[in-house]
């Protein structure tokens, strides 16, 4: 009876050890099975948009609060080399900008070449010493343009490297249009001077105050009763200008080539550095302005006819 009773504990143990044994196993198995599962893939670019910089292509993560851009590709087709727009959100304006550069230019002809607008070149700051100039052709242009009903804007060349410089530009380009009926936006235009160098008296500022001092010129211009608005490339647009804090002006995008495949949303695209029109001899910028199209209010439903 001893006997069975030890025999009988001896398999109990056998049993729960070979138990412990199995479940020790397949935990084994699990583990190693889980431990095999590859790892979920974290999106590096969660969040962000594949963009061309005007240098290559690039992820970005997009600014908050500016519109992004609704013009297709298939928007744009081009006749006789020159782009039109074919979509349905805009009408659109085809205007030249024109400096000292072009010389004389017969405002006749620009005209009946079928030129809506142009946008004129006021003046401009020196980039090695800084002085302010009037643009030599600036009134022959803007009085040519106005006389044969052009609609007419001005931009002005920044140069400037603080807030006071950017207003005292303002300033210089509020004094010189107060004659003048002028029909669109007063327009900022700093670039960065590449081929200058270390002579440029902009070379290697800080881009922060790009965005000061594109505030405080359209600030100046918008108390003053005008629309002001920003001109960039690609590269300022992106790297330069925080577009974020100047969404509320008007934007005018160089992008020269088919298709403005820019992120956010502009008013007018710059498509063309060479082109050649009637009425001015040398190559000019040439333009495309959007213009939104007014969409129809729903009719009101019929009030209901009360019962007799």
């Amino acid at each position: 009876m001893r006997t069975a009773t030890k025999n009988k504990n001896k398999f109990v143990l056998t049993l729960m050890f070979t138990i412990i044994i199995i479940l020790t196993l397949v935990v084994v198995v699990l583990v190693a099975a889980l431990m095999k599962r590859p790892a979920e893939e974290i999106d590096p670019h969660e969040g962000q948009v594949y963009i061309n910089d005007g240098f290559g292509m690039v992820w970005m993560t997009p600014l908050e609060g500016v519109d992004v851009n609704n013009i297709s590709q298939s928007d744009i087709v081009r006749y006789d080399g020159v782009p039109k727009y074919v979509g349905e959100g805009y009408e659109t304006l085809r205007g030249v900008d024109v400096s000292e550069h072009q010389y004389d230019i017969d405002w006749a002809a620009v005209a009946a070449s079928g030129v809506d607008f142009a946008y004129i070149r006021l003046g401009y700051r020196g980039y090695t010493q800084g002085g302010l100039f009037e643009d030599a052709y600036f009134k022959a242009n803007i009085e040519g343009a106005k006389s044969n009903g052009i609609k007419v804007g001005v931009y002005f060349f920044s140069q400037a490297i603080n807030v006071q410089e950017a207003i005292e530009e303002a300033d210089f380009v509020l004094e010189r249009i107060e004659q003048y009926d002028i029909d669109l936006p007063v327009m900022y235009d700093w670039e960065k001077m590449e081929e200058a160098g270390a002579d440029a008296r902009t070379y290697q500022l800080d881009t922060a105050i790009l965005d000061e001092c594109a505030v405080a010129f359209c600030e100046t211009v918008k108390k003053a009763g005008y629309e002001p608005g920003v001109y960039f490339n690609r590269y300022i647009g992106y790297y330069g200008f925080d577009l974020s804090r100047l969404n509320s002006y008007k934007f005018w995008l160089a992008v020269p080539g088919d298709f403005p495949d820019f992120y956010y949303a502009f008013d007018i695209w710059q498509y063309s550095f060479e082109e050649t029109i009637p009425g001015i001899e040398t190559p000019t910028d040439m333009n495309l302005m959007f213009i939104p199209k007014v969409q129809p209010s729903p009719s009101p439903s019929a009030e209901a006819t009360p019962a007799a």
